[in-house]
């Protein structure tokens, strides 16, 4: 967990100090890009803190009225940092863009502006560094962009997303002020900031979509749900396995239900035999399922009742 946290501590320092920044330079200079930017960083700030938030809230132990525990509660604040995203970051930079395109004012201390951005994506890349080094470490072995399809983990994806749109941001602010400075057209200013508004509408969409799949109860791959009915099937005396039920109810932390078909007649000391061995090997093949429930099916009577 405290590896975890890296990322996010990371992400809130870097975005605390080019923020600041940011916001000061935006009102000496008037360029509606650096404002947007300084938006997009002090969103960013504040996400940190409810990830941090989150991943406190799902680590507390399972109760009464949550026997499964806490930790479906990151995603849901993974969620509320998407729909900021979306709603503050990419909302008001969309409508500073409009407003700058508008009502076009020209720059002043331009030089400012590049000393800023230039500072800013040093740090933003620090922080994507930091995330992407403990992602790897969390996937090691398994090739970049699958691992990111398939990660659970909004405390280390939602970093790298908002680093990447940062970085993509901050190409976009210099070309915006840039082009307004070679052409002498303040109204690009203004459109590097109608474009910002975009990139991070559209990372929220991609987050708010993840979030939604694992609050609503994704379960595990179809890959690994086959793979564990052909261990189920291999045990001494299956006949039948049904469908793998599984769902994530954590970052790290997934239930798994199966029902077996024994043969008839078979002891039941060997039923239960099968059963242990069969969730000792799905445990040791899948650490994630921690939760494990297989039962014998329930054959059915002369009438077709059970």
């Amino acid at each position: 967990m405290a590896e975890s946290r890296a990322a996010i501590y990371g992400a809130i320092a870097a975005n605390v100090a080019i923020a600041t920044t940011k916001f000061i330079v935006a009102g000496i200079t008037g360029s509606s890009a650096m404002l947007s930017e300084g938006i997009h960083s002090a969103v960013d700030t504040g996400n940190g803190v409810l990830l941090l938030v989150g991943t406190k809230l799902s680590e507390r132990p399972p109760s009464a009225e949550h026997p499964f525990g806490h930790g479906k509660e990151l995603y849901f604040w993974s969620l509320i940092v998407a729909v900021l995203i979306f709603g503050i970051g990419g909302g008001v930079s969309f409508y500073e863009g409009i407003v700058h395109i508008r009502h076009p004012e020209p720059m002043t201390e331009v030089g400012w502006n590049l000393i800023v951005l230039g500072a800013a994506v040093l740090f933003e890349g620090i922080s994507f560094l930091i995330a992407l080094r403990q992602f790897r470490r969390e996937n090691t072995g398994r090739p970049f962009w699958q691992a990111l399809r398939t990660s659970k983990d909004p405390t280390t994806y939602t970093v790298m997303a908002e680093d990447a749109a940062a970085l993509l941001g901050l190409v976009v602010a210099f070309a915006g002020i840039g082009a307004s400075q070679v052409l002498h057209e303040p109204v690009w200013d203004g459109a590097a900031s109608l474009v910002i508004g975009l990139i991070l509408a559209g990372v929220a969409v991609l987050l708010v979509r993840e979030a939604r799949g694992l609050l609503i109860g994704e379960g595990i791959r179809a890959s690994t749900a086959r793979d564990i009915r052909a261990l189920a099937l291999a045990q001494p005396g299956v006949r039948t396995a049904g469908r793998p039920l599984s769902m994530y109810i954590g970052r790290d932390e997934a239930l798994l239900t199966l029902e077996l078909g024994f043969a008839p007649g078979l002891p039941v000391e060997a039923v239960a035999a099968s059963i242990e061995a069969l969730a000792r090997e799905v445990r040791a093949r899948y650490p994630t399922l921690k939760r494990i429930s297989i039962q014998p099916a329930v054959a059915a009577g002369p009438d077709g009742g059970a």
